[in-house]
Formats: C-alpha cells, structure tokens, sequence
C-alpha cells in the first residue's frame, strides 16, 4: 500500500538542500526575466548566487498590500501587477479574484495549486468521490480543492456553497466518500442531516481550509464517524501545509520554501518563535518570492512521526498586521524593528499601546542584556524620531517578552 503522495514527501535533508540550490537560482532568473515586478525588486541581485536559504532571506519581501498596490496601478495593461508570466489564452485558463480585490492566475500545470498531497495525507484516494463545497464563485478556493483531489485519482461533486437541504438530498444519493470545504459548514450539513434523519455515513473523511479548525470541532466530527484533517492554503500560493495522522502540525509542501520572520521585517526568526509565515512558491506561472502571507505561525521542530521529512509548521496562530493608529498616526511593525535595529543592545521589542482611545500611552519594551539608563534613553528618542508620538522604555531580560509573534499590542479599552 502506497503511504505517501510522491518520493519528495520523504526525501533526506540533504537532498532536499540540493535540489534548493538548483531550483531557486532558476525561479530568481526566470522572475527576473519574465516577471516585470521582479526585474524592478530583484534588480541588482545575481541569480546565480541564490543556492541557499540564507541568500534567499537577504531577498525584500512582498506582501498582500504591495501585490494589491500594484496590480491597481498596472491596470488595466496588466491585471496581475507584474507578478504573473502568463498572458491571457490556452495557457490561462482561467483568472480568479480574492478580498482586496486581488486577481490571481490559473496556468495548466496538473495539480497547479500543489494540493495532492494535502487530499492524500487526509485519506483520499483514486476513486473516490469528494463532496466540494468550497466557494466556485470568483475565488480559486474549490478548484484548488479539486486539483488536488483530481491529482490524486477522484471524482469531484462540485457542490459549492449555500443551499443546503439541496446538498444533504445529493450527500444522501450520491454516497461521497469525503468532504472538502470549510469546517463550519461541514458542521452544518452535519447537524442538519441529524435533524432531518437524513443518512449521510458514507462520508468518513475530509479535508478543511479556510477557517480555524480547533482540536474540540476535529473531535466533534471524529464522534460522528469523521476524520477530518486541515490544509493551509491561500488564493495566491496555493498550498503551503497539510496535516497528517500524527496530528502534529502541518507538513510544509514540497512546491514551496517557507519561513518565519519578525512581523514588519524580512528577518527569520529561530526555530519555535512566533513569526510570520513568507512563502516562496516554485510557480513558473506566477513565481512569487519572499511573499508574506499576514498569518502567524512556529516553526516545529524535528520531523513528522508519519515519515514525511519537510519542516513543519505550527498552524494559523492569528495575524500579523498589528498597525495601530495612535494618536491619528498609523504605527506599523516595521516602524518597531527599525527602532530596535538602531541598537545592538536590543535582542527583541514590543510595543505596548495602553489607556482609552485618544487618550493613548506608548510604553516600548526591549530585551537587552543591559540596564544602561543612557540606552533607555536613545531608545526613547528614537521612538520619537520614527513614529513622532512619545513613549516610555522598560528594559527586560533577554526571554522575558511572550512567544506570541505580536509587536504591537493593543492593549487600549474600546468601551
């Protein structure tokens, strides 16, 4: 019996290392060359050097509001910002949009969105037959699904969102094997197919995105004769992790390279700190690089217990835009790194906004291995050189400030 999707599942650290150093200096040099965005962000930069991922972390970082940003600026010439390869045709089959709006293409590469072995950890399998009811309207989000399920040998009933006395009737005779969607709606069509007496057994399985998938809604399902399993995806990376049987974390695909950094910053953080994921996707199609995704995560450490070899990560722990206004100024993550990267004292900073809205008080927290009331101060000069609000500085011990990813907090009373 088959255990895992392909080979790369379970390839050695090493191998894995080397095809990196073959396969990045590729997508540099063809982004560069084919990608007008990135003959602008990458200029400068020698391809060819990129073997590693510590030359690929020396790399800017695009994020959603640069993608948006500059896909409103190239239209209508070009609907996807300089980042896609593709023009419109054969090779573009279809064109989708998500919040923002952002549009993402669709090239026609099997299993374009990497999603095979997400179906495939989750217990899917050739011949059976998948309920989807992720959303065919505009967003990709059903037809990564179905990729994915296609790639692995399935059927697919696309049975999008809403209507659901019409979906329980199709369940009941149809006979799915799984379901793919969101978790809440699959706990809808659960508890409706309870009231109703409606028969609905043949779907054992299934694969959630979309939402938060907390251990107490996977139990839930599991007392009803389910084992629901959860991916991380995005409209415009597609897969990045999937979680297995050993139910801890989530696989890092093998189409993608993943870190972690300081939110604000483009640094990596170390392993088991609270991050924001960036993800580098090895689409020739849409080849983005360094592209932060506005989610937290950790990285976990050692490998799965199923056998598959690739890092894991932790799972969505929350979101990494923490800009603040204060005081009628927008304060950003990157505006607290920037204060810190002033003073090698500073190992790691918050800032903690507190009081009642209009009536704010900055308090600036950093690890140092120092007391020096002289640093204290710089620090709080610097703070008003960067933000243009005053604030106060504690010193802490380096360890002392929480795991949690947040450089901002907003701690203020909205009442």
């Amino acid at each position: 019996m088959t255990l895992f999707f392909d080979a790369l599942e379970t390839r050695s650290h090493d191998a894995r290392q080397a095809a990196l150093a073959i396969e990045l200096p590729k997508l540099v040099a063809h982004a560069q060359k084919g990608a007008a965005a990135y003959c602008t962000a990458l200029a400068g930069i020698n391809a060819a050097l990129m073997t590693s991922r510590a030359e690929l972390a020396k790399l800017p970082v695009t994020r959603k509001s640069d993608l948006h940003d500059l896909q409103t600026a190239g239209r209508p010439g070009d609907m996807f910002g300089g980042f896609s390869t593709l023009l419109r045709g054969p090779n573009m089959p279809r064109l989708f949009a998500s919040p923002g709006p952002i549009y993402e293409p669709e090239g026609t590469a099997r299993d374009y969105w990497r999603a095979g072995r997400a179906m495939f950890a989750a217990g899917f399998r050739a011949g059976d037959l998948a309920h989807n009811s992720f959303s065919y309207h505009m967003t990709p989000g059903a037809f990564i699904m179905e990729s994915g399920l296609h790639a692995v040998g399935c059927t697919v009933f696309p049975a999008g969102t809403g209507q659901t006395e019409q979906q329980l009737e199709a369940i009941a005779a149809l006979r799915p094997d799984g379901y793919t969607g969101t978790p809440s709606f699959l706990r809808i069509l659960v508890e409706k197919a309870i009231d109703a007496g409606t028969d609905i057994s043949s779907m054992t399985k299934g694969l959630v995105g979309g939402e938060a998938f907390p251990p107490s809604l996977r139990d839930w399902f599991t007392a009803r004769g389910m084992t629901i399993y959860q991916s991380y995806a995005t409209a415009d990376l597609g897969l990045i992790a999937y979680e297995t049987e050993a139910r801890e974390g989530l696989v890092i695909d093998e189409g993608v390279v993943v870190e972690i950094v300081r939110p604000g910053t483009g640094d990596p953080v170390n392993e088991g700190e609270v991050g924001e994921v960036v993800v580098t996707t090895f689409n020739a199609d849409y080849p983005l690089i360094r592209f932060g995704t506005g989610d937290l995560s950790a990285m976990l450490p050692g490998q799965c217990a199923t056998g598959r070899t690739n890092s894991r990560i932790k799972g969505w722990m929350g979101r990494a835009d923490q800009t603040v206004k204060i005081r009628g100024i927008f304060v950003h993550p990157g505006q607290v790194a920037v204060i810190a990267r002033r003073f090698p004292e500073v190992l790691k900073a918050r800032l903690v906004v507190s009081g009642e809205m209009a009536n704010d008080s900055l308090h600036f927290q950093a690890e140092a291995a120092c007391t020096d009331q002289d640093l204290n101060h710089k620090i709080s000069q610097a703070i008003r050189d960067v933000t243009k609000l005053r604030g106060t500085v504690e010193l802490v011990a380096p360890g002392s400030l929480p795991n949690d990813g947040k450089v901002i907090e907003d701690a203020r009373s909205y009442k």
